[in-house]
């Protein structure tokens, strides 16, 4: 609001003053070091931003100026009659489509619908009206023309007008190239039988969403937003060019494609990248030939950022990310179970992650602005940056061949591969926190509860099956099984994205924790040594105790101490082998050394100092300290070396 009568009473406020002013707070100190940060990218973020001039809201989504993301469930149960009692209450309680992960499908994560033939998926989609229900099918590598004749064969057998239909068939050859690192036939036969599968959909009234650019193999793998964009474009333009290769014009080859990308819980860059897609997107349009009209945007909350370890915490974390897809234009979310990382959520957790946005959108009726973002001088500044960073590793790509050449040249790979091992040295040092991971841990945490079931068992398919896809339908019509096997894929070979989750290296480490208390009846411990008074050592005892415990290492607090016979003998009580020397730089001046000298004589087989040395370093040493942790240093690797025996 530009009319407020309040705000007129004061003189108006420039940049400037404000810049004056943040230099006196800094007393000299780097203002781009202290206040501005940077994204994997390389994007500059600034910490505060003027209202950006001629900014206009942007359509978001396909349709009316302002609708409703579509809250889109999982059905990830191996038992055809448990998937289905999950879908039909995610259903009655305000989900509106249906994720079917099929067993074998990378993001099953071990699980996924075991079904086979056309009456295992018919027994898992009773009930559920296909004609009104939104349905993501999502398989096996290269299994997608297999799984894509049991659909069809379902609604042939059901009596449904496929043109009616809203189902995403999901093939994605080049996704399962990135993510498994090869393929079953070479890249030109590979993009053939995909068109000649979408060729055949489309002929019986199959007419979008029949391809599937999918950008959680980046993600995974570390990728930085505009990687994944790019990453995005690049697929994106590779599928026109199938379809247009088999006869399709571009107009009906665009509405034959959907997008699936990744939110997470980097709310500002999360809503940067799903606005900055859509520009992109309008852009290749826009260099075709075509008029820009939205694409189908589907999103899903990140399953790099989920823990193990205080998987409470993953529901903040999805929430942030289901907002910030919904807030950024994606038709659809869908929100992992808190507890996916754990097993196979329940019917608990399922409930959670459908009601979350539920939430969002009924109550905080968050759907009802169409481009919430727009006019923000941060998240303006954050999509531009973004869309030229993305555009240009978009033409990187193409000019390597595209985005399946340089997976064979190992190109795309490398790239992501720095990005990632930037963001894993982050990670370790801790200025990248996860909460209830490596920050504010909790050994006592209570185990969560998942469903017990058993991880179908995959293997080859049946030979003999038909190469034509209708004769693959008929196949299915026939009681035929054509999902619940893999492909051998050594026709191409490439080096596959790794999928890895964040908190992995410090959740290792707590389960060698949980091994030893499992083994000997108590965890690894440590002592920490405070010095002095409560006010003097407690901030760095803290900062102590959170960063072991973040290893699984007991951290033992006590009132401190001005003695250094009394600490010897408290240390030795303790049954702990390590130490950690915790108080203020003051009292570090006169008294580490000394109490350094009295703990390693006590037989402290390890011994840290929580803060920076600075000029006490070499006195330190001298008196046996071992090791300095302090904000921005490498914890993880201190903490692997106390498990250094275990790790052999």
């Amino acid at each position: 609001m530009d009319d407020l009568p309040l705000a007129a009473e004061f003189p108006p406020a420039a940049r400037e003053d404000w810049l004056r002013r943040v230099e006196a707070v800094l007393k000299g100190a780097d203002f781009g070091k202290k206040l501005v940060t940077r994204s994997q990218d390389g994007l500059r973020i600034e910490p505060l931003y003027e209202k950006a001039a001629g900014a206009t809201p942007r359509l978001l989504r396909a349709g009316a100026a302002a609708k409703p993301w579509m809250v889109v469930q999982r059905v990830d149960h191996p038992e055809p009659a448990a998937a289905n009692k999950l879908a039909l209450e995610d259903l009655e309680n305000g989900a509106g489509g249906l994720s079917i992960v099929f067993a074998g499908a990378p993001s099953a994560r071990g699980f996924g619908l075991d079904a086979r033939t056309l009456d295992d998926l018919d027994h898992a989609l009773a009930g559920v009206m296909l004609d009104i229900v939104s349905l993501r099918i999502e398989t096996a590598p290269f299994l997608g023309r297999m799984v894509a004749a049991l659909i069809a064969a379902l609604v042939e057998r059901r009596g449904l007008t496929p043109a009616a239909l809203d189902i995403d068939f999901g093939l994605d050859p080049v996704g399962d190239i990135a993510r498994t690192g090869g393929a079953s036939l070479p890249w030109l036969a590979l993009s053939v039988r995909a068109a000649e599968v979408a060729t055949a959909l489309a002929e019986r009234g199959f007419t979008r969403s029949l391809l599937r650019v999918d950008t959680r193999g980046i993600h995974e793998a570390g990728g930085s937003e505009a990687q994944e964009l790019a990453a995005a474009l690049s697929t994106g333009v590779a599928y026109l060019r199938l379809l247009e290769a088999k006869g399709w014009t571009l107009d009906a080859a665009r509405n034959a494609i959907s997008f699936l990308m990744v939110a997470d819980a980097d709310e500002f860059l999360t809503i940067a990248k799903f606005r900055a897609f859509r520009r992109l997107w309008a852009r290749v349009k826009e260099v075709c030939g075509l008029v820009p009209k939205a694409a189908r945007l589907q999103a899903e909350t990140a399953w790099r950022m989920t823990t193990r370890r205080d998987p409470w915490v993953n529901m903040l974390r999805g929430t942030i990310a289901a907002f910030s897809a919904g807030l950024g234009g994606a038709d659809s979310v869908t929100a992992l179970p808190f507890t996916a990382a754990l097993g196979l959520p329940d019917a608990f957790a399922r409930r959670i992650a459908r009601n979350t946005q539920l939430i969002l959108l009924e109550e905080s009726n968050l759907w009802r602005v169409a481009d919430p973002a727009a006019g923000s001088g941060g998240f303006e500044a954050l999509t531009e940056a973004l869309c030229k960073k993305a555009w240009a590793l978009f033409q990187e790509l193409e000019r390597e061949g595209g985005i399946v050449a340089s997976l064979q040249a190992g190109a795309l790979q490398a790239r992501i591969a720095a990005v990632r091992t930037a963001r894993e040295r982050a990670i370790a040092r801790r200025r990248d926190p996860i909460t209830g991971t490596s920050d504010f841990p909790h050994l006592g945490e209570m185990p969560v509860s998942v469903l017990d079931a058993a991880s179908p068992e995959l293997g080859r398919l049946p030979s003999g099956l038909p190469v034509e896809f209708w004769g693959l339908v008929a196949e299915a019509g026939n009681g035929r099984a054509l999902a619940g096997g893999l492909f051998a894929m050594d026709a191409l070979r490439v080096e596959p994205l790794p999928s890895r989750r964040a908190a992995e290296p410090f959740e290792r480490l707590r389960d060698l924790s949980d091994a030893r208390l499992a083994r000997t009846g108590a965890r690894p411990r440590i002592f920490l040594a405070n010095l002095g008074p409560i006010a003097a050592f407690t901030p760095r005892a803290m900062f102590a105790r959170n960063a072991f415990e973040a290893g699984g290492i007991e951290a033992l607090a006590n009132d401190g101490f001005s003695d250094h016979a009394a600490l010897a003998a408290a240390f030795v009580a303790s049954d702990a082998q390590a130490a950690c020397l915790c108080s203020s730089d003051e009292i570090y001046g006169t008294q580490a050394a000394p109490a350094a000298a009295a703990l390693k004589a006590a037989g402290c087989e390890r011994l840290f100092l929580a803060g920076r040395p600075g000029e006490l370093e070499a006195e330190l040493r001298e008196a046996g300290v071992d090791e300095f942790i302090f904000a921005g240093c490498d914890v993880l690797f201190s903490l692997q070396q106390s498990y250094k025996e275990e790790a052999e």
